[in-house]
């Protein structure tokens, strides 16, 4: 991919507020804005014309994904308004808007809807699936251009939600031999639910902050079953580590099912100690009798 030039104007001198995006040679622009500065927004004309926009916030619980919503409209301002009135989960939308027709933006909400399926990185709250309307040849062309330069501008707003993950790291098969003195193995606490439904469920675990030197040392993922099990008792090979959300966190993706191992309990051992990630050497599963052997 070659270069390219994004133009960011700050409407109102703060960065966190209005923000106005273009490119040269595109006929279209994008209006990034919190959702509490919406009474000055409103009153920008680009709004009055036809586009589309996504909604974004986060929920109650300690999910790092966002939760978004695609709309479209011939006048996005009254649709973005019926929103403010009645969805209260989003704290801030971009809109994009150009020489665009009901046609294009109905199809592009229908792509956008599609690429979060797919890339997986946040929680719909878009009731229905968007049928894509029907579009010349030439027309096509011409609005998958446009979604183009949105695909580009979207990263650099922090919203990824819309491309699927680039592994950080991947792990080369075979196994590496194991090494007694580099930590190459994360631990990590699970409640129940979280433990059958995504560590056995999807081999796999999420929503991790990982150091970044560990980022290429770390080979195996061992969990630490919370009360009442309060023991660890499974691990598992990474094969690839991944952006998870836009928060600075990674999931990791198993090669192959957890496998069961001797417990190790947590014993006479604070459960402080195991409130978060911990870094540990592989070898030390088969001696340690209890969690603080492991650290």
């Amino acid at each position: 991919m070659s270069g390219y030039t994004i133009r960011i104007f700050v409407a109102d001198g703060d960065p966190d507020g209005i923000r106005i995006i273009d490119q040269m040679n595109w006929t279209g622009k994008g209006i990034v804005f919190p959702r509490h500065l919406w009474a000055k927004v409103r009153e920008r004309k680009e709004l009055l014309g036809s586009g589309v926009y996504i909604l974004v916030g986060y929920g109650d619980d300690d999910d790092d994904l966002p939760r978004i919503y695609v709309g479209e409209g011939d006048g996005i301002r009254d649709r973005i308004e019926q929103h403010v009135q009645k969805k209260d989960f989003w704290t801030w939308a971009v809109a994009f808007t150009g020489a665009l027709n009901k046609a294009h933006v109905q199809w592009l909400e229908h792509r956008l809807v599609a690429l979060a399926d797919e890339a997986g990185q946040c929680h719909l709250e878009n009731g229905n699936t968007p049928q894509a309307p029907f579009l010349s040849e030439h027309e096509l062309a011409d609005v998958a251009s446009f979604l183009d330069h949105m695909l580009r501008i979207l990263p650099l707003i922090r919203l990824s939600a819309f491309e699927k993950p680039k592994p950080v790291t991947v792990t080369n098969m075979p196994p590496p031999p194991v090494d007694d003195s580099v930590r190459d193995t994360v631990v990590v606490p699970a409640r129940r639910e979280g433990f059958e439904k995504v560590f056995i469920g999807e081999n796999a675990w999420h929503a991790i902050r990982v150091g970044g030197a560990m980022l290429e040392r770390i080979k195996y993922c061992a969990v630490y079953q919370t009360a009442p099990v309060s023991q660890i008792t499974h691990v598992a090979r990474v094969k690839l580590i991944e952006p998870y959300g836009d928060s600075g966190k990674y999931k990791l993706v198993f090669s192959e099912p957890a496998n069961t191992i001797r417990p190790i309990p947590l014993a006479d051992t604070s459960p402080s100690l195991v409130q978060g990630p911990r870094y540990t050497r592989f070898a030390k599963l088969s001696t340690a009798k209890k969690v603080s052997d492991l650290f």
